[in-house]
């Protein structure tokens, strides 16, 4: 499969690109269809000029691509200016595939840290200077860099999707049964599971034991502070009382950490002292599937990323193919994409108020409550998609089918009478509590400059003091029409966290009542013919909505084959964690599943 065509058009350098084109000269050249191309050996001093010149101070994906006939591999950038908004600047890095290295950028967005690793885990390129690179989705000793183009994976059948062996022919034989252990999984020869040993977790305990954490998260060697009045090495004393250091486990048992989910956790006493999250336990290589799938097959699967927001990654997954396609949707359907996405908005903030609520100690009564409310919007949901969770509802240039008769009826009830009252009821009951302040107040606090650092995004990032949200930043479908404000607070805690997500839910009610109002009675809802497989011209589009858990993006590069040759997402509930260690630094035990309860992750969305 060609990746890159020959003749592929060279970005045009305007605005930003044309200045960092004047500043670095044959540093930089026009990369293929849009962004710039940089040198490897200036790709740190062009990125901090970036953020401390340029503006852009939020680095918001990065990620990498395979091009296997070239020989080389490539390093994606885009970062966004959260003071100014617009379009994000696109940046990329090429490396050879045979000694795939380029310079980490921690050091000028620490936001990078996360996707770096995902990078290495998965593609295989190092990031020379990066402090902690090391596996992350999948386990250390894995056998290769499965999202590189000749991994073939243990059940393997061909490169592309329909499978010959479903369609036209039907010899369909259960990959299962032509496998060692019946698991899609290559082991490596004479493997025995009785004796592994996982050596990640090896890793992380020594280096634990053998380094001392500061109260910065920073590492130093045990003897730098033993005998230096701070204690002895493992632990410190406190008014005269010497503690213990002790490495806890959080997870991954599902109760404790919203998903199959662990934190590996050092205390000094009752205070935490580091924590690293461990993740990839639900990763079943999202991105490789969705590089087999033809583009039409995919719009399901973003289903089961974040499964409590469907119609969301629907959206986010169908502006992105729709950018290479350079097609438009009728207008009803824009009004019908932005209702199911304020609704899914509220469904998601309910819910995750109630399990915080969970989380805290009131057991079920405040979540059985706000799940009511959910419960009431699933319907409308499955009443128009035919299914409650994995709705598979929008398609390129529109949605699958039109409205059912009465629907818009039931939803302006429940949008104009119901919700309004609901929202106004969780806030009597919950914002005043004296538990709730009392646990949520000043806790896993993350202050503006950080939250823009480590790149987290949504309700986490405007809970800080910044005012970004991509609805206002880069306004994507019909979202310039409607009057809103974006929910921003300024403390940074559990509780202004909390806050923010009733504010969003009143602010989404707002939205949908001039959507439920504006809507045309009748019209298309699908540009062109119903399309059962796309035609996909080639080129590489970032297509980003502002999820309920914050920017949600997809990047695809496309060769003019019928399946897409990359596929990539930026996935909030991933990204987000990159902050989860420092917010949690300096905390009580007790506290640090309230504060990874105020991110709201979906582990199907982080691991993917």
């Amino acid at each position: 499969m060609a990746a890159k065509a020959a003749a592929a058009p060279v970005a045009e350098l305007t605005g930003p690109l044309a200045v960092l084109k004047e500043k670095f000269g044959e540093a930089i050249k026009p990369g293929d269809y849009e962004g710039v191309v940089i040198n490897a050996d200036r790709l740190v001093e062009a990125a901090t000029f970036i953020r401390d010149d340029l503006g852009y101070d939020y680095l918001t994906n990065l990620t990498g691509v395979d091009y296997l006939a070239q020989n080389e591999m490539e390093v994606v950038y885009h970062a966004l200016n959260t003071r100014v908004g617009g379009a994000p600047l696109l940046f990329k890095v090429r490396t050879p595939r045979d000694n795939a290295v380029v310079p980490s950028l921690t050091a000028v967005w620490p936001g990078a840290d996360y996707q770096e690793r995902e990078v290495w885990d998965l593609m295989g390129i190092k990031f020379d200077g990066h402090p902690n690179l090391k596996r992350i989705l999948m386990w250390e000793g894995f056998e290769g860099h499965p999202l590189r183009k000749d991994w073939k994976e243990a059940y393997y059948e061909q490169d592309t999707k329909p499978y010959d062996s479903r369609w036209p022919s039907g010899n369909y034989r259960r990959a299962e049964d032509r496998v060692a252990f019946a698991d899609n999984v290559n082991f490596p020869a004479n493997f025995d599971p009785a004796v592994y040993t996982a050596q990640g977790d090896a890793a992380m305990y020594d280096r634990l034991k053998n380094f001392y954490v500061d109260e910065n998260g920073a590492f130093l060697p045990k003897e730098a502070v033993e005998g230096n009045g701070n204690g002895n090495g493992r632990g410190q004393f406190h008014e005269h009382l010497e503690t213990d250091e002790l490495v806890v486990n959080l997870g991954p048992q599902h109760p404790s950490t919203h998903g199959v989910f662990r934190m590996v956790v050092t205390l000094d006493g009752e205070k935490i002292t580091h924590l690293e999250p461990v993740m990839g336990y639900l990763h079943r290589n999202h991105e490789k599937i969705g590089e087999r799938n033809t583009y039409i097959q995919n719009m399901p699967f973003t289903d089961r990323l974040d499964y409590l927001s469907s119609m969301s990654n629907n959206f986010g997954y169908a502006l992105a193919v729709e950018k290479l396609m350079k097609v438009t949707p009728p207008e009803r359907a824009e009004y019908i994409r932005v209702i199911m996405a304020e609704l899914t908005r509220i469904c998601n903030h309910v819910w995750a108020i109630g399990f915080l609520l969970n989380d805290l100690g009131a057991f079920f009564t405040p979540a059985l409550y706000a799940i009511e409310e959910r419960e009431l919007i699933l319907d409308l949901f499955e009443a128009a998609s035919g299914s409650r969770m994995m709705c598979n509802y929008f398609r390129f240039g529109g949605v699958a089918r039109d409205l059912p008769a009465g629907w818009l009826e039931t939803c302006r009830e429940l949008v104009f009478n119901r919700l309004p009252k609901k929202v106004d009821e969780l806030d009597y009951f919950l914002s005043e509590n004296e538990i709730i302040r009392a646990r949520c107040e000043n806790s896993g606090v993350l202050t503006g400059d950080d939250a823009v650092k480590y790149s987290v995004a949504g309700p986490v990032l405007r809970a800080s003091g910044v005012a970004y949200d991509v609805r206002r930043a880069e306004p994507y479908s019909i979202y310039d029409r409607f009057d809103f404000d974006v929910a921003v607070r300024n403390h940074g805690d559990v509780y202004d966290r909390y806050l923010l997500r009733l504010d969003e839910i009143r602010q989404s009610i707002r939205i949908l009542q001039q959507a439920l109002q504006q809507i045309p009675e009748k019209g298309e809802i699908q540009a062109g013919k119903k399309q059962y497989s796309a035609r996909v011209p080639a080129g590489q589009a970032y297509g980003r909505v502002e999820g309920p858990k914050g920017e949600l993006g997809f990047y695809v590069v496309s060769d003019g084959s019928p399946n897409p040759y990359r596929y990539h997402i930026r996935a909030p509930s991933f990204i987000n964690l990159t902050a989860l260690g420092p917010m949690s630094v300096g905390q009580k035990i007790a506290d640090v599943v309230i504060i990874l309860g105020s991110i709201d992750i979906v582990l199907g969305e982080t691991d993917r």
